[in-house]
């Protein structure tokens, strides 16, 4: 605090030893007089911003850093049980349900209008075959609980091997922005080839076709996948970064969040406001052949968006601003016939 405040003293001297208005020509003496004054004025409210928001996110790094230590430090029994149900049991639960429970509400009911209307395969899915869902439902909680968990209590244990993930000293900001950028990366690189790689024929029928089974795929179908494909293309390239990095565990719960929710838009088969755009792996759903990234980099450096690029899908592969379904605003072009 004492720092700021020598920073507003200093700010009010320079403008009285060096901002004093003077005469200059076609100026009037009050105009110069105002000059000053809004100078100075803004000057002040520069110092008294930075000097607060400084505190603010101090304050709120601290409260963080107490959470933190009593939730970790404090807690009781083994810590692998806590790690389980923080990273993998409570982000899943938390997200996917606030997400499943309005999005299958709508692809089980067709209801309410307002969500159906920015179906992104408008013939598909309307509504999805309970029998069919239910069978999915079963491979979701058994590639949830008995593979998600014990490679989520792995990592932690083979990250505390780099030091103490659950430390009551918190990364910064700034550093735990780039973990994130690396953590995109590393996802990007391994899920493109690895999901190629279950592309191949000798692998496709044996563990990726079951996946491919949604050729309109719902929010719940993100981690409908084979077993093998699983741990491999779905989990590996999720946890290596933290891993590598040895990261906190606030970076790492803050990255499984947001791995969750991505993937459960992209899997969600609406094209919703304000939100990711999913046509880019709807469209890998739809045809296969094209679209194997999350972010899409090297898709493009492969050439495998080419066939993608060349539809309508492609243009309307944007963040919806409107409430107007893109696919009303771009519809497809006429089927020959029509």
């Amino acid at each position: 605090m004492a720092q700021y405040r020598r920073g507003l003293y200093t700010q009010l001297l320079l403008f009285l030893c060096s901002g004093r208005p003077r005469r200059t020509v076609g100026l009037r003496e009050e105009s110069c007089v105002r000059h000053w004054i809004r100078n100075l004025t803004l000057g002040c409210i520069r110092q008294l911003a930075d000097m607060a928001s400084s505190e603010i996110l101090g304050s709120f790094r601290r409260f963080l850093a107490e959470l933190v230590d009593q939730a970790v430090l404090g807690i009781r029994g083994p810590r692998c049980f806590f790690v389980l149900f923080r990273d993998n049991v409570n982000p899943h639960c938390g997200i996917l349900g606030a997400q499943f429970s309005l999005l299958l509400w709508a692809d089980t009911t067709g209801k309410p209008s307002f969500i159906t209307r920015y179906r992104i395969q408008v013939d598909k899915n309307n509504p999805v075959d309970p029998a069919k869902l239910r069978s999915a439902m079963k491979t979701v909680v058994f590639n949830l609980f008995f593979l998600s968990g014990p490679m989520v209590v792995g990592v932690y244990h083979l990250t505390s091997w780099r030091g103490n993930p659950c430390g009551p000293e918190l990364p910064t900001f700034h550093w735990a922005l780039t973990e994130l950028a690396i953590f995109s990366i590393i996802e990007e690189i391994m899920f493109y080839y690895s999901h190629r790689l279950f592309h191949h024929p000798s692998f496709y029928k044996h563990y990726h076709k079951q996946h491919h089974e949604w050729t309109a795929p719902i929010g719940l179908i993100c981690i409908y996948a084979h077993p093998l494909e699983h741990v491999i293309s779905n989990m590996l390239p999720v946890v290596m970064g933290p891993m590598v990095l040895g990261s906190h565990l606030a970076t790492t719960s803050l990255w499984y969040c947001l791995v969750l929710w991505s993937t459960t838009i992209s899997h969600c088969g609406y094209h919703l406001p304000f939100l990711p755009s999913p046509e880019f792996h709807d469209f890998h759903h739809l045809r296969f052949t094209n679209c194997f990234g999350v972010l899409g980099v090297l898709d493009r450096l492969h050439g495998t968006d080419s066939k993608f690029r060349q539809t309508k899908q492609y243009e309307r592969h944007v963040l919806l601003t409107g409430l107007t379904p893109l696919n009303e605003s771009i519809p497809d072009a006429p089927k020959k016939g029509q």
